[in-house]
């Protein structure tokens, strides 16, 4: 019977075994997830190292692409958005610099401020980088009914903002 179960159902398995007082179900959606998010970034990265990018330069072109014309934002704004600390932002920031893909400067708005924009090339780029990203996210969801991709969109959205409360 346990030849039948995937991974993390073996797991659970062995868990009810050991501590037949305790309910893992819980592991049967979070063991499940964690896994799949594990698998689902290596499957992505792939596509960004097509284009030279790492997750954390991806993240900044594409905030930065998204966030519309003139296609710039404050660190603090970018930080925001792509939910890492300041420090990581600036890295992250740093190697797009070193390679042509966004600017830094003063803000015209204030001038102790910054602004990191996108250049032409990180646009260009971006754009590509992005088209393929999304031909690949079709890919990875492929094996879900369309049905099933809008339950699952709303039943984690859901649990996001319970564990978000």
């Amino acid at each position: 019977m346990t030849s039948d179960l995937d991974h993390v159902g073996r797991v659970m398995a062995q868990w009810r075994e050991a501590r037949p007082d305790l309910d893992v179900s819980p592991q049967g959606v979070i063991g499940r997830l964690h896994r799949l998010a594990m698998r689902l970034t290596e499957e992505l990265a792939v596509v960004y190292a097509r284009y030279g990018l790492g997750e954390g330069e991806f993240d900044v072109l594409a905030t930065l692409r998204r966030a519309g014309a003139p296609y710039e934002l404050t660190p603090s704004a970018l930080a925001a958005s792509t939910m890492v600390s300041s420090g990581a932002v600036t890295k992250r920031v740093d190697r797009c610099l070193q390679q042509g893909w966004v600017t830094r400067r003063h803000s015209d708005r204030d001038a102790r401020g910054r602004v990191v924009a996108l250049t032409d090339a990180g646009r260009e780029l971006i754009d590509r980088a992005f088209e393929a990203h999304m031909a690949n996210e079709h890919r990875l969801v492929a094996g879900l009914s369309e049905r099933q991709r809008t339950q699952l969109a709303h039943l984690l959205e859901v649990w996001g903002r319970s564990v978000d409360a």
